[in-house]
């Protein structure tokens, strides 16, 4: 059963909804199809997920793309991986401004091409003043990497005297302006966050699904939400 925004209690609803987008080749193995299609299936219900965080009102949307890990992977999945991002780079963005989404990318891009380091640029670019979803892309995102890097180049900017806080660490992070996830899913059946927001998911409620990605829906994220209800955060008080 699908809700509308009205139908769901306000404590149904994240601020910020974190997932972990994995399953897309087991999808694939089980219809005897090209790995390839898993990812472009992954594709398309990122787009059906997107779409529905906007009418449910969440406004900020974090999803692991593609992990330092990643890069591990053989030749052939990457290229088809690159050529999947540089496509929804190209044929998104005019949707994407029209629905009032702000692209932030999380992560090192000067690893990517040239070409799509450009499209990147330009997405995050246009669509800076959007405030209808924060969607935040992690793209060779790895959350230990990126703790290392905001403490290095901590001790670069501030004098050796200057003690480093929580509060001043945050600012360092790739995620200094968004508030931390609320909610985090996991497809798939995995039951591991796998290097995503290691700091940031502190107090975040965590949800593992079975259903690989391309089958988690609108239908499959309303359950979640309902969990998620049900949850009674202290955040250790």
């Amino acid at each position: 059963m699908l809700f509308k925004r009205k139908q769901l209690e306000k404590k149904l609803i994240p601020n910020h909804l974190a997932i972990i987008m994995d399953g897309n080749r087991r999808w694939a193995t089980k219809r005897l199809v090209q790995r390839k299609v898993g990812h472009y299936e992954g594709a398309k219900n990122l787009k059906k997920i997107i779409s529905e965080c906007i009418k449910l009102e969440i406004n900020y949307l974090t999803v692991y793309a593609f992990s330092t890990e990643n890069w591990h992977r053989d030749d052939n999945e990457i290229n088809e991986l690159m050529e999947l991002l540089d496509n929804f780079l190209g044929g998104e963005q005019e949707d994407i401004i029209k629905n009032g989404i702000k692209i932030n990318i999380l992560g090192d891009t000067t690893k990517f091409s040239k070409k799509i380091q450009h499209k990147l640029y330009d997405i995050t670019n246009s669509t800076r003043n959007n405030t209808k979803l924060h969607f935040n892309i992690a793209l060779n995102y790895g959350s230990r990497e990126e703790i290392i890097l905001a403490v290095n180049t901590f001790m670069e900017d501030k004098s050796k005297a200057e003690k480093l806080t929580e509060k001043k660490f945050t600012k360092y992070l790739y995620t200094k302006n968004i508030p931390d996830p609320d909610l985090m899913i996991r497809t798939s059946g995995e039951y591991r966050l796998s290097n995503f927001l290691l700091w940031q998911s502190a107090y975040s409620e965590l949800y593992f699904t079975k259903k690989l990605w391309p089958e988690f829906n609108e239908k499959e994220l309303h359950k979640a939400l309902l969990d998620y209800g049900q949850r009674k955060r202290r955040f250790g008080r």
